[in-house]
């Protein structure tokens, strides 16, 4: 059985017939199609290797080519602004594994934020900028950390529920909000950002991707991860929610951005290009357009000069075969 979270890769799972028990099967390639041969001594499988990589666009002058930042032959994706615009988290795989990395605004000066935490994802700064928040999706360990950014040591956010993932902070930074994975879908909660009970928000039993609005008292989130659309929800009111009035369907629930003004998105019916959606008028316009597919995050600098989105440079697929793999 192979299962998946949020393009981050797949886990191959043995399903035990007498007591429906799993078992991870440890494979470090992304596995699909798994066959045992009939001596049940050897897995086939095809493994997906895909490589992202960062890339910048200067959107006052569009026209011009993206640059690369914290360049690697290793996946890279999820780039973030902190909140001045001086530095960067990120996702790498460039030690083997995904981890969060930082770095200035030109992609230099890395520095590793986490280590060992397992498939760690969604980098989040704090309206601060002292501290990341980011999740580890281990199968059945899907964990919280905070980071500080000059002490460097993860503390993982301690709360009432289990398997929280997508971290994003309130504008305060009292709350950090999550998603979290019940039988009844993907519900989205939040906590004290020092960790406690959490507080589910809303009615809806899916939402992906949190983001709070600059004055506090809306919350935004996607319906789910492809072909979505993106959701309002008053935090003064009753938890009633509804679409974005004339914002066209997403690609992908994570490939938008939140300004004051607006929101700069990828639509499903052109994928391979960034649009900006204006709150004031309901229109949206397209602002540039790349020639291969967008990878996981998406990020607008604080004085929108610049916009940082990956890039999906490879994807491959291999024949891959296991031997003794019980």
């Amino acid at each position: 059985m192979i299962s998946q979270f949020f393009g981050l890769g797949a886990e191959l799972d043995e399903v035990g017939l007498v007591d429906g028990a799993l078992r991870r099967i440890d494979l470090r390639q992304n596995p699909a199609w798994p066959a045992i041969s009939p001596k049940g001594d050897k897995l086939a499988f095809s493994a997906s290797f895909g490589r992202g990589r960062i890339l910048r666009k200067d959107l006052r002058r569009p026209e011009t080519p993206s640059t690369e930042l914290a360049i690697s032959t290793q996946d890279q994706s999820e780039a973030q602004y902190s909140p001045d615009g001086k530095h960067i988290a990120f996702r790498s795989s460039r030690t083997g594994s995904p981890e969060i990395w930082m770095a200035d605004a030109e992609g230099e000066n890395l520095v590793q934020l986490s280590r060992g935490n397992g498939a760690a994802s969604t980098p989040r700064w704090s309206p601060d900028g002292k501290k990341i928040a980011f999740d580890s999706r281990r199968r059945d360990q899907m964990e919280i950390y905070v980071v500080d950014v000059s002490g460097q040591v993860p503390r993982r956010l301690v709360s009432n529920v289990q398997k929280m993932v997508s971290p994003s902070w309130s504008r305060n930074g009292e709350w950090i909000y999550f998603q979290t994975f019940e039988a009844k879908g993907q519900a989205i909660y939040r906590c004290p950002a020092s960790g406690g009970d959490a507080t589910i928000i809303g009615a809806r039993p899916d939402g992906i991707n949190p983001q709070e609005s600059f004055d506090g008292s809306i919350l935004y989130f996607a319906e789910r991860y492809t072909n979505a659309r993106l959701r309002s929800l008053s935090l003064h009111k009753e938890f009633a929610d509804a679409d974005v009035d004339g914002l066209p369907t997403l690609r992908y629930g994570d490939l938008w951005a939140l300004i004051p003004q607006g929101i700069y998105f990828v639509p499903a019916d052109a994928p391979k290009s960034v649009h900006f959606f204006d709150f004031a008028t309901k229109n949206s316009r397209r602002l540039f357009e790349i020639d291969k597919d967008f990878g996981m995050g998406f990020s607008l600098s604080p004085d929108k000069h610049w916009i940082l989105y990956s890039q999906i440079e490879e994807q491959n697929d291999d024949n891959m075969i296991a031997e003794h793999f019980r």
